[in-house]
């Protein structure tokens, strides 16, 4: 076991995009398992859609701040 797994996250040291990661887990309700097992124990389906909406809010926010 990684000792990395353990270690608490503090969420005022994470970036714009790493808080938007957490976030996003929260949302699809995977936050409880990644906080528990980490980011590795997620399947790549999961792991894909993340990824998947991550991007599309990128998008969004660049749109806004174009506009």
């Amino acid at each position: 076991m990684s000792a990395k797994k353990n270690k608490p996250i503090k969420l005022d040291e994470l970036t714009q995009e790493e808080k938007l990661k957490y976030e996003i887990a929260e949302e699809l309700g995977l936050l409880d398992k990644v906080m528990q097992e980490g980011w590795k124990s997620l399947s790549s389906k999961e792991t894909g859609r993340i990824g998947g909406l991550m991007t599309k809010k990128k998008k969004e926010l660049d749109r806004k701040t174009t506009e």
